[in-house]
């Protein structure tokens, strides 16, 4: 139990949501990626909400390292910062696309995921919507979130794309001057969930509905 304790970075509990008929427990392992799964509507994408403090909910949520910090007792914009959401479609609002940023990435942070600097220039509408997923997580990742919630963010990319980005993201969880990190994705892709998780990392709601 203990060992268990010092690898656990967030700890859920008592969590019921969508058309799921009984509450589920888990934890995010320190430096792994885990995997949610599920069929279509049963609450996959409710759950990374409620994890984030999206939506209203009655689990009991807490980000166990540095120290301890309850969902519950902590500002929602706080926590969001520190377990941060990221929809499957990336919202967009200024005209251009570096304006959407808290610091103008560099050519290097845009060409690991296959994009070029002369996008931060261009209004939203010129890109594509692989193009601003990718811009959309760069953009998430400046604030160094500790758990990242990823709700099928590759499901429009290609191949060479997606693995650019879960390299990106295995990278950013597993870096050594960093502070703990974990992901929780939510894919539909069975591949992707063999290739980036452990078989006790994935996280079934089939008997949950």
């Amino acid at each position: 139990m203990a060992d268990s304790l010092r690898t656990t970075l967030l700890s859920v509990a008592n969590l019921q949501m969508g058309q799921m008929q009984r509450p589920l427990d888990f934890s995010l392992p320190v430096g792994k990626i885990s995997m949610l799964v599920g069929p279509s509507g049963s609450g996959k994408s409710l759950i990374l909400k409620a994890l984030s403090d999206l939506i209203v909910h009655q689990a009991d949520i807490s980000l166990l390292k540095p120290s301890k910090l309850k969902q519950q007792q902590t500002g929602a914009p706080q926590w969001r910062q520190k377990v941060m959401y990221f929809a499957a479609h990336s919202a967009w609002w200024a005209d251009s696309i570096a304006e959407h940023f808290q610091q103008r990435p560099s050519a290097e942070e845009l060409k690991s995921v296959g994009l070029s600097i002369k996008l931060l220039d261009a209004h939203p509408e010129q890109c594509s919507s692989g193009e601003k997923q990718r811009l959309a997580l760069l953009r998430g990742l400046q604030y160094q979130p500790q758990v990242l919630l990823l709700d099928e963010i590759t499901a429009n990319l290609d191949a060479t794309t997606t693995a650019q980005i879960e390299a990106l993201l295995i990278d950013y969880i597993q870096a050594d001057d960093s502070e703990d990190r974990a992901i929780l994705w939510v894919s539909h892709d069975q591949q992707q969930c063999r290739r980036l998780a452990d078989d006790d990392a994935i996280i079934s709601l089939a008997d949950y509905v």
